[in-house]
């Protein structure tokens, strides 16, 4: 497996402002406009992967903790930001930084060039258990799609878009401005095409000139085993359509585990609280108890004490990166001294109490015994 540090040149803790900087430095090495060499193309797809993995917090903690398998039983995509092709390197840097890196001067932004959809999130709430052995869920998303009936074009079937007769196709139109210093000519956008070049003269009635229709659609979501209140999955390009041929964004769905009423989980362990009698403490006993899977016998040794624990082993939440493995059931002993007893009890409670107290006195078992039960 890669090891994105190692990718990217920086330490396990190294901050976003160095992981930034580290990146330019290799975007710019190993482009492959820049670089020829056979390697260039895959390593930068690694650069890609490493960096958009730890500049994500999620992605990261994932990551950190279990590696790139982690990611995926996560439901992170794990292919980066190249796996689908990438632009020239000052396009690179504006995507990632906003631009502004010095190459060759800023060129305006080509109105009719792909453009990816946006992201979308769905926030979802599911129970306690289906978060500890997974469950598979039908959604329903509210979503731009290409328009089927002008294929995005936005033009009405039969009809394309025109070319705009306030720039001429070009886009952008001279504007003069005079001052007191003179006159100023600057190119700007058209106003008229927005920078596209070309305007719709009869828009298509389905969408009504946008390319783009909202419609609703139905996936089915496999939420696997493990996880966490808070924890994120992507599914990709299940967000907006993209325009222009642009790819679609991605849909994020968030986890909201409801909290159980009887467990309490930490990690992959999970906690309950088993009360017990003085008599059950002293002697032990073999108990019943509910746990994720079942009623199982739980064995409280003789003398143990108030707050001390009992362990079933693999009876907790599975681990999300390796489902095979499971946490523990941890059962918390509390000794419940009872409020209300009937007479046959108190009489046996005053002659324990009474043994006891000769017992602090050195008195012998034997002595004991007959000085309370003659």
């Amino acid at each position: 497996m890669s090891d994105y540090y190692e990718i990217l040149g920086v330490s396990k803790n190294a901050t976003k402002d160095e992981i930034k900087s580290a990146f330019r430095k290799m975007a710019r090495q190993w482009h492959p406009d820049i670089n020829k060499s056979p390697e260039a193309e895959s390593k930068f797809k690694e650069l890609g992967k490493a960096y958009e993995t730890l500049m994500d917090d999620d992605k990261r903690a994932t990551y950190d903790r279990y590696g790139e398998d982690g990611l995926q039983s996560a439901g992170f995509n794990t292919q980066g930001p190249f796996a689908n092709g990438f632009g020239d390197l000052e396009e690179v840097f504006n995507s990632f930084f906003g631009g502004g890196f010095g190459f060759g001067g800023s060129r305006r932004r080509d109105p009719n060039a792909p453009e990816r959809g946006d992201d979308l999130r769905l926030d979802i709430e599911i129970e306690f258990e289906e978060a500890v052995f997974g469950l598979t869920r039908e959604i329903k998303i509210d979503h731009l799609e290409t328009c089927p009936t002008c294929k995005g074009t936005g033009a009405k079937e039969g009809t394309k878009r025109q070319t705009c007769p306030h720039c001429n196709g070009h886009g952008s139109v001279q504007q003069t401005q005079r001052t007191v210093l003179g006159s100023f000519t600057q190119i700007v956008t058209c106003p008229h095409c927005h920078g596209a070049g070309t305007i719709i003269t009869n828009p298509c009635p389905d969408c009504k000139g946008q390319g783009k229709k909202e419609v609703e659609k139905k996936l089915e979501v496999k939420i696997p085993a493990g996880v966490d209140n808070g924890s994120k999955m992507r599914l990709s390009q299940e967000g907006d359509a993209g325009s222009n041929g642009g790819m679609a964004g991605d849909l994020y769905i968030v986890i909201h585990v409801k909290p159980s009423k009887y467990y309490r989980r930490d990690g992959i362990n999970v906690y309950t609280k088993l009360d017990i009698s003085p008599a059950q403490a002293v002697l032990g006993d073999v108990i019943q108890i509910k746990t994720l899977d079942g009623e199982k016998s739980v064995s409280i040794p003789a003398g143990i004490q108030h707050g001390e624990v009992v362990k079933i082993k693999n009876a907790g939440v599975p681990n999300v990166s390796k489902p095979t493995v499971r946490g523990d059931h941890i059962v918390v002993i509390s000794i419940k001294t009872p409020t209300h007893i009937s007479n046959e009890e108190k009489v046996l409670y005053q002659k324990l109490y009474q043994i006891q107290k000769l017992k602090s006195e050195n008195v012998s078992v034997k002595e004991r015994i007959k000085g309370v039960f003659k």
